[in-house]
């Protein structure tokens, strides 16, 4: 089931990204890119209070300090991540978004080891290095249709793999602390603090810049609304998945596979050429899913 409910959160996270990458002339400042977010989150918060209202009882909502305190870690964590994703993924090749993010699977593997006691095959750290290879020859195809990275989207890349770490370790941690909660209640207040976070930082930045944040944004506003449906499932199906696979299971194969069909998505959809690098780092990223999942 948890294989399932991963697809799931696969396709939808996709989807995010191609929409993402869509509205991308439109968030390329810091203003714009947090004003657009923080309306996806409102969304997303609206979007987890129907399901509640449609599927569950209001009564999970109430706020107990154990899931507040992971949905917080959730939430702050998912803020500075979609900032961070909305604002590189215009100074960068696409896919070296995944490439970040796949070297961020080191914190949920890493804590889930040390704090919740989840083991590690030596077979399963193998196929991570297949893994990481895979990332080594995708850097190298990013550098041979693009201009080699800047300090400044290096850092960005780095807060994106980092943050989006923690945000997948808190799932883990949801379902490890409150083994009888429910991810939609968990979810619903994750983007209720990332809506907070991401308010103050748009006040912050509308105080000192006024002009932006609102321009052209009834032009992007239908991507933003499939971007918040996109966001909650991608998170509500990955959480439901940690419930039942592994961080080293889960975890290396959402992002290997993240990384494949990003790649598929810059070369057909936004012409980025694919290479015969990028050919052999997926069947390299394949390899190392392979190991991971079945040895």
């Amino acid at each position: 089931m948890g294989y399932i409910f991963l697809l799931i959160s696969l396709f939808a996270g996709t989807l995010k990204g191609y929409c993402g990458k869509k509205t991308s002339n439109y968030t390329s400042s810091f203003g714009n890119a947090v004003f657009a977010n923080t309306i996806r989150m409102l969304l997303c918060i609206l979007i987890g209070f129907v399901l509640i209202l449609a599927t569950e009882d209001l009564r999970i909502l109430s706020p107990r300090r154990t899931l507040l305190l992971v949905s917080a870690l959730s939430g702050v964590s998912s803020a500075v991540f979609v900032v961070a994703w909305l604002i590189c993924v215009k100074k960068s090749a696409y896919m070296m978004l995944d490439i970040f993010l796949m070297l961020g699977v080191l914190i949920p593997l890493t804590a889930s080891n040390i704090f919740l006691s989840e083991s590690i095959k030596l077979t399963q750290w193998v196929g991570i290095g297949v893994l990481f290879l895979a990332v080594v020859i995708m850097c190298s195809y990013n550098n041979t249709i693009k201009a080699k990275l800047t300090l400044p989207s290096l850092i960005l890349l780095l807060i994106c793999g980092i943050a989006n770490g923690v945000a997948d370790f808190s799932q883990k941690l949801f379902t490890k602390c409150i083994p009888d909660g429910s991810a939609a209640a968990f979810n619903f207040y994750t983007y209720v603090f990332a809506a907070l976070v991401l308010s103050v930082a748009y006040a912050v930045t509308h105080k000192a810049a006024p002009n932006t944040g609102k321009s052209d944004f009834k032009k992007i506003f239908g991507y933003i609304l499939i971007m918040a449906l996109c966001l909650f499932a991608n998170s509500y199906f990955k959480t439901l998945a940690a419930g039942y696979l592994s961080a080293v299971l889960l975890y290396p194969l959402n992002q290997g596979c993240a990384l494949i069909l990003s790649a598929f998505m810059s070369a057909t959809l936004f012409k980025e050429k694919l290479t015969l690098k990028a050919v052999i780092g997926m069947i390299t990223a394949f390899a190392g899913l392979l190991i991971i999942n079945l040895l």
